[in-house]
């Protein structure tokens, strides 16, 4: 087993005009200052990086790395990006404030540029030595999530289909450069939970590609279970959010929320360790299926002022890490044993046969 990274911040919900939040130097210092040895930096905010410089020139990717006050640079995220591969009609207008203002109200030319700058992302994060690429799917289906009026046959196969043509050309350039694409799987999204990752991912031609960023803040708000899916899913896992959520039940709304705000919705986000998940057992988890790479804080919280979420966040992380053995703890019991009767390898097998009482 592996050791898994931390702690280390997105830096999204936190970048804004106003000092120390308005450059990657003084945000990254920041961060550092907070006990903080990784930054996630969102690829979209071009107060933080010019990703189309990043993605053509290494010597600006140095740049970055020296900017970012010794601290590490943990992925680039491109949900932003990802989100306008695949949008439905329904909803174009919310949508288009994601991509620039000479593309709106042209679906076709987003969805363009779109491919473009995930392909940057890709390339940016080949030139700074990362592996993994957090995005979000984007969605054709959402709008049938619920099965009323009654889809048609062959709907849903034909939606996974389409959004697997569309992301093609993103996963081949991906492969190509060595990287793993992390969709995050949330509501709002076609890949929402483990069976629609699976639909995603046998529509792909299981393109290798295709990987999971977990986050069990929106497992909760679902009903999922965040444990067993880190087990069957394992092997996709390539990157960690560490979010917390909580779902209080009400005689009034549900998991849908009754369309009310965050604060009163019975679902909502908080600041870890405020909610119900437990994380001693996801970090468990995690370290049980070999993920060894950034448990990344993403701060989302209606109740807690997110500077004292991000303070809080780095101890948080720190407090479950897990160093995994060098040996194991049972070994005082076998060390007066033979080394080879109490390894898996060098069975004796006459000795074995004599213990069971078989010789």
């Amino acid at each position: 087993m592996s050791g898994i990274k931390g702690p280390a911040i997105f830096l999204a919900q936190f970048a804004d005009d106003k000092p120390p939040f308005n450059s990657l130097e003084n945000i990254s210092s920041w961060a550092k200052s907070l006990g903080y040895k990784g930054v996630q930096i969102p690829a979209w905010d071009k107060r933080l990086i010019d990703i189309d410089k990043a993605a053509s020139s290494r010597s600006y990717c140095e740049e970055i790395r020296s900017r970012c006050s010794s601290i590490e640079i943990t992925e680039l995220a491109s949900h932003l990006f990802g989100q306008l591969i695949a949008v439905h009609p329904a909803y174009d207008e919310l949508f288009d404030a994601f991509t620039e203002p000479s593309l709106r109200n042209n679906p076709k030319a987003r969805q363009k540029w779109a491919v473009e700058k995930m392909t940057a992302v890709i390339k940016a994060s080949a030139n700074l030595g990362l592996k993994t690429v957090p995005t979000f799917s984007g969605a054709l289906l959402w709008h049938l999530m619920y099965p009323w009026p009654q889809r048609p046959a062959g709907i849903v196969e034909e939606g996974f289909k389409a959004l697997a043509s569309l992301w093609k050309p993103v996963l081949n350039t991906a492969s190509d450069y060595g990287i793993d694409l992390a969709y995050e799987i949330h509501p709002g999204e076609d890949l929402h939970d483990g069976v629609t990752f699976e639909k995603f991912f046998e529509a792909t031609g299981r393109h290798k590609s295709v990987n999971i960023l977990y986050d069990p803040s929106h497992f909760v708000l679902q009903c999922l279970d965040y444990i067993g899916f880190i087990h069957i899913y394992g092997e996709f896992i390539k990157a960690f959010h560490v979010k917390d959520a909580e779902l209080r039940l009400s005689g009034r709304s549900g998991v849908y929320g009754g369309y009310q705000n965050w604060k009163e919705r019975p679902g909502r986000f908080r600041s870890p360790g405020d909610g119900d998940i437990d994380f001693k057992k996801v970090f468990t988890a995690l370290t049980e299926i070999g993920y060894s790479s950034w448990a990344v804080i993403e701060w989302e919280c209606c109740i807690k002022d997110a500077e004292q979420g991000a303070k809080e966040g780095a101890l948080f992380i720190e407090s479950h890490l897990i160093k995994t053995p060098e040996k194991s703890f049972d070994d005082f019991a076998g060390s007066a044993l033979p080394v080879r009767v109490r390894t898996q390898t060098g069975t004796d097998k006459k000795r074995n046969r004599k213990i069971l009482g078989l010789e």
